[in-house]
């Protein structure tokens, strides 16, 4: 059978660090005071020359480079990202462009924090239905242009980046010892819609807006959330935990890390966090976490891999690979 293996991956960061001492000077709030809560110590903020499109595409062409490929090798892009570059054009056509691709299909997806986890899935589909058998996938966002940044709650935890991932079709033997994604599982329930979300958009208010969350509310739903769709993630492939070597959950909150991996009796040596060094970088936090656990030698060819996300919407979801 077809499974979708990682070829190459990659990431990209804005040049500016914004630390929590200088958040400090900006609001009211102090390093002690985000560490203790959030477990982050500095964010990368987006300059006035950098956009979701420029970070995506220097993802996209490190990702390349890992692969050993070139661009005319890809087929399809598909970009995870809240936070386009304009209302439209997609801002994976723009990525497209800028790595002088003039074939195939680019598309975005929005699913907020969950976006990767929804982009890669969409992509395996692609991959397995024998219409791409090369994808690149990109989660890029410049959440700091959504901030409040007089809102302390909030403009704290976001932080702006890119990573990509080249999905390859290859062949497998439809077991779980194939390399590639075994399974993924999506979920998403609208009645949570007002508990995170952007207060704008061209439809409503005609203005961008900005991020609103009720942090409490998305904690307290977050832990069982996740646990639900990695718990199905291997009961599909009749896999335990005991077989997983990495978890790379969507990096927002040092506490929801901590909380899911003990309620689910995932070691903490087992959790890639990079959520000190980032911050809450919505669709783009998996793949620069997968990218920096790959790029230290963490994670290692033959790899069970599982990425999770919650984001708003609700939305969240699983992806289990081996890598």
């Amino acid at each position: 059978m077809i499974r979708s293996i990682v070829r190459g991956f990659g990431a990209s960061l804005p040049k500016r660090v914004l630390t929590n001492r200088e958040m400090e000077t900006l609001v009211d709030t102090t390093d002690e005071w985000i560490v203790q809560r959030t477990g982050i110590r500095q964010r990368y903020i987006a300059g006035d020359d950098e956009t979701t499109a420029s970070l995506g595409e220097a993802a996209a062409r490190a990702a390349l480079d890992n692969a050993g490929l070139t661009p005319a090798d890809i087929d399809m892009i598909i970009l995870a990202t809240s936070t386009p570059d304009n209302t439209f054009p997609a801002t994976a056509v723009n990525i497209q462009q800028r790595l002088g691709i003039h074939h195939g299909a680019a598309f975005d997806l929005q699913a907020v924090c969950s976006g990767f986890v929804f982009a890669m899935t969409t992509a395996d589909l692609y991959i397995r239905g024998g219409m791409a058998r090369r994808v690149l996938v990109i989660g890029s966002e410049t959440f700091s242009r959504l901030l409040d940044w007089n809102d302390r709650t909030t403009c704290v935890l976001f932080g702006d980046g890119a990573g990509a991932v080249i999905l390859e079709a290859g062949e497998g033997n439809g077991t779980s010892d194939d390399r590639g994604i075994l399974t993924a599982h999506l979920r998403s329930d609208g009645a949570h819609k007002d508990k995170l979300y952007v207060d704008g958009g061209p439809s409503t208010t005609g203005t961008v807006g900005h991020l609103k969350m009720e942090g409490r509310e998305v904690f307290k739903h977050a832990v069982g959330m996740i646990t639900d769709v990695v718990v199905a993630a291997f009961d599909a492939t009749k896999l335990s935990i005991d077989d997983l070597d990495w978890l790379v959950p969507h990096q927002a909150n040092i506490r929801i890390l901590e909380g899911s991996a003990r309620k689910l009796s995932i070691p903490m040596e087992k959790v890639v966090v990079t959520v000190d060094q980032h911050g809450n970088t919505s669709a783009a936090s998996i793949p620069l976490a997968l990218a920096t656990a790959a790029s230290d030698g963490r994670i290692k060819k033959g790899d069970l891999v599982l990425l999770e996300a919650m984001g708003g919407g609700f939305t969240w979801g699983s992806v289990l690979l081996r890598w």
